[in-house]
């Protein structure tokens, strides 16, 4: 295997500079409440980017909840693993906008629903 990494490739993953700079705050965001990227940066390729993973992370903790809620016994106890997975889940998120980077979540960020 080779460390080579294609330039394009590199540039896509880290995205426009000017276009960090000014979006960060709204990229960050978009894990707490995904929707603020949606009405504030929606030109922004790269808060738009981690609105997405920050959608996709909500409607996986809705649907992990409710799955958590139907199971009984089993459930109960994996509600509060949930949570945590899903609170590393938005941490790995901001960190990942924090530093410029458009890195997809682990499992749940290749989902793309918005456009």
């Amino acid at each position: 295997m080779s460390n080579y990494q294609d330039p394009s490739y590199q540039q896509q993953q880290q995205g426009d500079p000017n276009d960090v700079q000014a979006n960060k705050v709204m990229a960050i965001l978009a894990y707490i409440l995904f929707f603020v990227p949606l009405l504030a940066a929606r030109n922004s390729r790269f808060a738009m980017y981690h609105a997405n993973q920050g959608l996709v992370l909500f409607l996986a903790a809705l649907a992990a909840n409710i799955v958590a809620m139907i199971i009984p016994f089993v459930g109960w106890i994996l509600s509060p693993l949930v949570a945590i997975a899903i609170f590393v889940f938005m941490i790995i998120g901001i960190i990942n906008a924090a530093n410029g980077v458009m890195k997809p979540l682990p499992w749940i960020g290749n989902f793309q629903l918005i456009k």
